[in-house]
């Protein structure tokens, strides 16, 4: 194995870090884990391979950290100067810059060496963009526009493969693997697709719901987002159905259900009783029994491999997330404009994560456990901060559409209202306050949890997949140039390997 050649820690994590980002070293992880271990429990701030060396000490940092070790941010002490500032002529170190900027967002709450890194890294780094090596320029802007621990992880892959390619010491072997491996892990994925838009077919949503938006490749796409490995077939084939319906509830509730109906769909799905359709208009009880049949079918499945019996806390998900669907209705309806407060407080449910990551959940967890289940109704810290940065970075990326589509007002209207504050001012503090959770998500990453490794990844990268697709508008509902090229270039089209 290539990492077993690397004896200088200095080449492992450079290797570490391209196996990484090219999307493969889910083949490594043991032995990725070893070597982090093994550097870790060697682990000094005076290490003379990184003596004063930015760039080293940056990238080190920043692999432990995502491996779940509390590295200190004093390691970074040796760069600033007397006055407490970092040493300007760090600046002509662009790539250790790039690395101490990318180091940087894995901090935590209180890590004020972070938040000055983050700041000097990048003002500089935009300053001096124009006059930059080509190569190291791509990188810069590519980070710059978001920074590497918050991009979908399969997207960053299929961009840094090309990016890699062009590298002067690119490893030709590396560099095949990598091709080569995306094109068999998108054919997994077609397969999955092929699966799901077989079961779209058959519940005849897309045609019978001419109201809602027919979005199952974009919720395929959300399922990839948050794991793509091919292990993960069930897993990404199930959380397409959770996806998809999701997707033709929120609108029922948004743009076409009464008052007095969606009250009555709420009751139904509370109750979860198959009696309670007779209530429901035609186009409602077909909702209804998609619904009812799809989680039955993922609660069957659990019930039968592992014996745990989930479907009370499935329901009950489902109830709570059409209960602050029907809140945000009334709120429309009535013409109210909640608080900041009111609206992410309701809007921690509405966004839907919990519904997406509890059934993530059941669909990778082996045993699945009580004490687990139990933090989904209990607002745990990992699920709340997803929660709030898909919520908070779906408002960035959808607000006026949304409200033209006739939905309630978003964060970015409601601090506008609260406060006063203009639309750009109310947009940059929304983008603040997804920077603080980003900070919150990093430290519960590596707190005690019920959860495991592979749950707590799921949820950063229910985050991370948020960021993408709302990057540039609303990816999710709109079929723009990018979602589309974005689509193409991760399902569609395979890597030429010539």
């Amino acid at each position: 194995m290539m990492l077993d050649k690397e004896i200088e820690p200095l080449d492992q994590l450079e290797l570490i870090d391209n196996l990484q980002r090219l999307g493969v070293s889910y083949h490594f992880e043991d032995e990725i884990k070893r070597i982090l271990k093994s550097i870790y429990n060697s682990y000094s701030i005076n290490d003379n391979w990184k003596k004063e060396d930015l760039y080293a000490t940056a990238l080190e940092f920043r692999l432990l950290r995502q491996h779940g070790y509390n590295v200190s941010q004093e390691v970074f002490e040796c760069f600033k100067d007397q006055t407490g500032n970092f040493k300007a002529s760090l600046c002509e170190d662009t790539k250790g810059m790039l690395y101490l900027y990318e180091a940087s967002y894995l901090l935590m709450n209180d890590e004020s060496n972070l938040e000055l890194a983050r700041e000097f890294t990048t003002k500089h780094l935009r300053e001096n963009l124009d006059d930059m090596d080509q190569n190291l320029g791509i990188l810069v802007h590519h980070a710059l526009e978001l920074p590497l621990h918050w991009r979908m992880l399969r997207l960053e892959a299929r961009w840094f493969i090309d990016v890699y390619e062009r590298r002067l010491d690119m490893n030709p072997i590396l560099l095949e693997l990598a091709k080569l491996d995306f094109n068999i892990v998108q054919a997994t994925h077609q397969s999955d697709l092929k699966y799901t838009s077989s079961w779209w077919k058959s519940t005849c949503l897309g045609e019978k719901m001419s109201f809602a938006r027919d979005r199952l490749m974009e919720s395929f796409f959300w399922s990839v987002g948050e794991n793509f490995e091919p292990q993960y077939g069930y897993c990404r084939r199930m959380s397409t159905k959770v996806n998809a319906l999701i997707t033709i509830l929120d609108d029922a509730y948004d743009v076409y259900g009464t008052l007095d109906e969606l009250e009555l769909f709420t009751d139904a799905v509370e109750r979860w009783d198959i009696n309670a359709m007779e209530k429901l208009p035609d186009y409602m009880k077909i909702c209804f029994l998609a619904l009812y049949n799809t989680i039955n079918e993922i609660a069957y499945d659990a019930l039968i491999e592992q014996g745990s019996h989930i479907i009370s806390y499935l329901k009950k998900m489902w109830a709570d997330l059409c209960k602050s669907y029907l809140q945000e209705a009334k709120w429309y309806f009535n013409g109210y404009t909640p608080t900041l407060e009111e609206y992410v407080n309701n809007a921690l449910v509405s966004v839907s994560a919990p519904v997406i990551l509890i059934h993530a959940y059941v669909l990778v967890t082996n045993p699945i456990t009580k004490e687990a289940l139990e933090c989904f109704d209990g607002d745990h810290n990992i699920i709340r901060w997803s929660s709030i940065i898909l919520r908070l970075a779906d408002d960035l990326g959808t607000s006026s559409d949304e409200l033209k589509r006739g939905d309630v007002p978003k964060s970015i209207e409601c601090y506008m209202h609260e406060t006063g504050a203009s639309e750009e001012d109310a947009r940059e503090h929304i983008r603040f306050l997804i920077s603080e959770t980003w900070k919150k998500m990093n430290e519960d990453c590596v707190a005690d949890s019920p959860f495991s490794e592979t749950f707590i990844g799921i949820a950063v990268n229910l985050a991370r997949t948020a960021q993408c697709m709302y990057q540039h508008g609303d990816g999710h509902s709109v079929q723009d140039r990018e979602t589309k090229d974005r689509v193409l270039s991760l399902l569609v089209e395979p890597i030429p390997l010539i």
